[in-house]
This record gives C-alpha cells, structure tokens and sequence, in this order.
C-alpha cells in the first residue's frame, strides 16, 4: 500500500510541476538529489566498514561473549518455553548481543534463526507464541550500546561530533527495551 502512495505523490508533483511550467526546476531536483545520496551512500560505506571492524574486535576480544553470558539467564527468567530450549535460547542470546554491539547484519541470521527454534516450539502453529512476541519487541527495541548506524549517518552528514548520541542512544533503547518487555508480559495474559 506504502508503495501506492508513494507513486501518488511523485506522480503527482511531477505532473503538477510540468503543468506549472516548473519541469526545469525537477529536472534539477532529481539530479542533484541522485548525486547527493550517491555521495552520502560513498561516505556511509566506509563508517560502516570502519564501524565493522570495531565490532568484529569486540567480538574477536570476547566482549560479545562476555554480554551473552550475562543475558541468558535474564532470557531464560523472560521466555516460557524458549528458556528451555537451548538451540532457541542460543540464537536469541546472540542475536540480541550482536544488536547490543551494533552488528544488526551479524544479527539477522541468529534472529531468523531463534524465530525457526521458537516456531518449532510452538503449539499453536498458526500463531506466534508469547516468546516469539517478546522476543521480535526485545529485537526490535535492543539495547545499543554502539549504535553504529546513526553514528556513520551522522558523520557522513558532517556532525562536529558524531559519537555524541551514543549515551542519549543508551538511555533510550534501554527504555524501549524495559517499556516493550512489561507490555508483552502484561498483554499475555489477556491474549
């Protein structure tokens, strides 16, 4: 639907722009907006190799591990039967320690993965359990330590200080993450 919408909107200030004699000024607008995000995709590339390099020390260092360490036994107090089972707990840990350190494509696969351990789990096959909903909220709304991606968006937007949302980025995800965890444990026990 998102897609309809879109194409409703450029469509129609193309065409209004055209019908106003103003097809000059969007011509120039779509070019210099195509070079402008080829430059800000160049600039974001290598933050994010550089940010990639970071975490696969961290993670070389054993600092992910040591993270892990310390969620699976607040994963397993959280989850019902996902705390049980050692393959999904497994996946859920590291997925979440990689998005923690800011590894979110270092995350997808594990995520992907406890969602299949999760689902094998799960008694009713047409509707996703109450870990499933837990853990796609504690996902979504996980705790950044480094959050990477904006950091590299905004040096490449050329901020005098791009680190400088990392203790804002803190405050606020573990609020989510706090917020979105008593929300489902709540909600699951009328649904």
């Amino acid at each position: 639907m998102i897609n309809y919408i879109w194409f409703l909107i450029l469509s129609s200030g193309i065409v209004v722009g055209i019908l106003t004699g103003r097809g000059e000024i969007i011509s120039q607008a779509i070019v210099s907006s195509t070079n402008s995000t080829v430059e800000l995709i160049i600039k974001l590339l290598g933050m994010m190799c550089l940010w990639c390099g970071v975490m696969k020390i961290a993670q070389k260092s054993g600092l992910t591990d040591k993270l892990a360490k310390l969620l699976k036994p607040i994963l397993k107090l959280l989850m019902k039967e996902g705390g049980d089972d050692d393959s999904a707990l497994g996946s859920m840990v590291m997925n979440i320690t990689a998005n923690m350190m800011g590894l979110s494509n270092a995350a997808t696969p594990f995520g992907i993965k406890a969602m299949e351990s999760l689902q094998r789990i799960n008694r009713k096959k047409d509707t996703a359990s109450d870990d499933m909903a837990l853990f796609l909220v504690l996902n979504a709304a996980c705790i950044q330590f480094i959050p990477t991606t904006v950091i590299s968006i905004r040096a490449a937007a050329g901020s005098k200080n791009p680190g400088e949302i990392i203790v804002p980025a803190i405050i606020t995800t573990t609020c989510a993450a706090i917020v979105g965890g008593i929300c489902c444990k709540v909600l699951e026990k009328h649904f």
